[in-house]
């Protein structure tokens, strides 16, 4: 992007804000742990939020950050939803879903199934294969599971040096099962530029839904 996406203005506020506030309003959530830099935390502070629980500084990868974050758990936890600040567009019904459905199964990711043609390639880029797209998901967040679930995927994850892009990846590297969770709305990761302005008309369309 250029700066820092998380503090990008998006219909008035940055975009963190959009994002802990569906946090906020789900009566599922107790309370939120924000994982982000000292500006990050100014952002977040001055918008009031009541589940807020700690803010506190993320790490050079993920795992590092998911870490930290569960580091300053409150001792009764039983599950975390670990969500990409930059998904501004989950839907409080979808963020409820995820956390009924990891209650009983342990460990569950929101996804939206693959509807393009899928294909492997090389490191050159040259076609190799098919990817049937019956059986692909693409991986969005919230990914929720059991505390010691995910605490012991974090652990193991550190222990060997493992550089993994989400959660649902740890939850692999220790062989735990994993189901998805079907996210029928959009809630794109703001990664570019040009991801602002489909956000922005993705909100707007809402608003008048």
């Amino acid at each position: 992007m250029g700066f820092n996406k998380l503090l990008a203005p998006l219909d008035g506020e940055p975009v963190i804000v959009h994002t802990v506030r569906q946090f906020e309003r789900c009566p599922c959530v107790d309370y939120i742990v924000v994982v982000g830099g000292d500006d990050v935390e100014g952002a977040i502070k001055s918008a009031g939020f009541s589940k807020l629980n700690a803010v506190v500084a993320g790490g050079a990868e993920r795992h590092f950050s998911v870490a930290a974050g569960l580091a300053v758990l409150p001792a009764n936890t039983e599950l975390v939803a670990v969500h990409d600040g930059g998904r501004p567009l989950i839907e409080v019904e979808q963020i409820s879903k995820c956390i009924s459905a990891a209650k009983s199964l342990g460990a569950v990711s929101c996804a939206r199934r693959a509807t393009e043609t899928m294909k492997e390639c090389d490191e050159s880029g040259q076609i190799i294969g098919s990817i049937s797209r019956e059986s692909a998901w693409v991986m969005e967040t919230p990914q929720v599971f059991q505390r010691d679930l995910l605490e012991k995927a974090s652990s193991k994850v550190l222990a060997d040096g493992k550089l993994v892009t989400d959660e649902v990846s740890a939850l692999q590297h220790i062989q735990a099962p994993i189901w998805v969770v079907e996210n029928a709305s959009a809630n794109p990761k703001i990664t570019f530029p040009g991801d602002l302005a489909l956000a922005e008309s993705l909100m707007a369309n809402r608003k008048h839904s």
